[in-house]
């Protein structure tokens, strides 16, 4: 069966602003030996295989080497605590690559899948702040970048990135991550925003 699922997401990674994957569609490495980076999404719409999954937020964990492309990724999932079986069954499917789609574009450099963790997630995307909290798993606040003297955010256009080909540049405010054996600090580190739109 077919799926569609659409909303927002923004991401925060371990990259100075701006992360050099992300504005040369993973051509060039990240700043660092290791790209350490969260990706959180809201679904305001979204029907998988019959199963309805509005208003539900799903978190991509990963860490992957400084040449993105180079594969061997390592990446974890956390799922809404307050999706029923059947709808985090629905979003395990398409968030691990699965059922297709962009995630499963990206299947082919995970090499390590640590897991699937259930939290309560809290998501918020208002002007040019965008928050979430995962439990005592994830804290992250990023901030849109709006350069002095401008009204609206540097946008980078035409990228070749899962989630959109346009994507705000933004810089996280707070950020702390504990999880899949993981446990880092992003803040005053690179962020995107955008809104998403799937199917398969």
């Amino acid at each position: 069966m077919a799926w569609r699922i659409e909303g927002t997401y923004f991401e925060n990674c371990n990259c100075d602003v701006l992360c050099p994957c992300g504005a040369s569609s993973l051509v060039l490495p990240a700043d660092n030996e290791r790209c350490l980076v969260v990706f959180a999404f809201n679904v305001t719409k979204g029907n998988i295989d019959g199963v309805d999954v509005n208003g539900l937020n799903v978190i991509v964990v990963a860490d992957a080497p400084g040449q993105m492309t180079a594969g061997n990724w390592r990446v974890g999932l956390i799922i809404d605590a307050a999706a029923s079986q059947k709808q985090a069954d629905a979003l395990g499917a398409v968030f691990s690559g699965q059922k297709g789609g962009p995630m499963g574009a990206l299947a082919p450099l995970i090499g390590t899948v640590l897991g699937v963790q259930t939290a309560p997630i809290q998501y918020s995307n208002g002007g040019t702040n965008h928050r979430v909290k995962a439990g005592n798993l994830i804290e992250m606040e990023v901030e849109d970048f709006v350069p002095q003297g401008m009204t609206a955010p540097t946008k980078l256009v035409g990228v070749g990135h899962p989630v959109n080909t346009t994507l705000t540049v933004a810089k996280a405010k707070r950020s702390q991550f504990n999880c899949f054996g993981l446990n880092f600090s992003n803040t005053g580190k690179n962020g995107h925003a955008a809104p998403f739109s799937w199917s398969a």
